[in-house]
């Protein structure tokens, strides 16, 4: 295994630098070809994870990720972090709310979101197993733990229920960041919640049981609504199981003003008490 890094100079990788010093490569601020270089690594029969900010990895790096990796096959693993609003000070330039849109069209691309510490172990060792080009989105807010315990092995695109729910009620999917958001709204309206860590493939079956089993659907992500995972869920249920959905997401707009994590979120209508709203306001129509 290789870890690639676009120059992020402020201590993240010292311990594994110390650790692995011949397993790490600083690609400098290019990341364009950091990603062709970690495609000719795995021609070679290297493993190479490859790190950036989600705004640059994948957004920034989508032709080389479409050419250099998938199209050929390559076993790659790309890191996106701060995914979402989590860089709020940095601006529309680091604030990332189109990167599952961007991947998923990508032929061969499986794409991961894992909500809490518990998942993103899981996640990470499914990408390694795979053995085929993974994109593993994290969006580093640090909501704390969903799950209470280590997860088994994951399987390709299943869901995971994280609370069982009345089934004249919601059913709430969500993915990375927000599962938090809905297991805490969850406990007003008695909502089943799941989470979707892996989106790219997403499991048909478990899509149309979650919605078969409540009234009606609710996504919550941190990212666009365009072609994220509400576009995902809404799309299965009208092949095989037509459906309610409400998609709470981040509507077609940037960001107004900078400000904190938290401001953000309630700027883009995605802080607990304005999805609560929108949920109960949806449940009545």
């Amino acid at each position: 295994m290789l870890l690639l890094t676009g120059d992020h100079g402020y201590a993240l990788f010292d311990e594994f630098r110390k650790s692995c010093p011949t397993q790490y490569i600083n690609a400098g601020i290019a990341e364009q070809n950091m990603v062709g270089m970690a495609a000719g690594l795995a021609g070679l029969g290297y493993r190479p994870f490859v790190y950036g900010l989600a705004a640059f990895v994948p957004v920034r790096v989508i032709e080389q990720i479409k050419l250099d990796v998938a199209h050929d096959d390559r076993q790659v693993v790309f890191l996106g972090d701060g995914a979402g609003f989590v860089y709020s000070h940095l601006g529309t330039s680091h604030q990332s709310t189109e990167d599952i849109s961007c991947t998923r069209a990508i032929p061969g691309l499986e794409i991961l979101s894992p909500c809490d510490r518990h998942e993103m172990v899981s996640c990470l060792n499914y990408a390694y197993n795979r053995r085929r080009s993974v994109y593993l989105r994290m969006g580093k807010s640090d909501r704390g733990d969903v799950h209470s315990a280590p997860i088994a092995v994951l399987e390709p695109g299943r869901l995971l229920k994280v609370r069982s729910g009345h089934p004249d009620r919601p059913a709430i999917i969500a993915t990375g960041s927000m599962v938090r958001t809905a297991l805490d709204i969850s406990n007003d309206i008695d909502a089943t919640v799941w989470s979707a860590p892996i989106l790219k493939p997403l499991n048909a079956a478990d899509v149309c049981y979650a919605s078969s089993s409540a009234a009606c659907v609710v996504t919550i992500e941190e990212h666009s609504i365009y072609g994220g995972l509400g576009s995902i869920i809404a799309e299965i249920l009208s092949e095989h199981a037509p459906a309610r959905v409400l998609r709470i997401g981040v509507n077609d707009r940037f960001s107004s003003y900078c400000g904190s994590y938290q401001y953000l979120l309630g700027e883009h209508g995605l802080d607990l008490p304005s999805i609560r709203s929108k949920i109960m306001s949806y449940v009545k129509v």
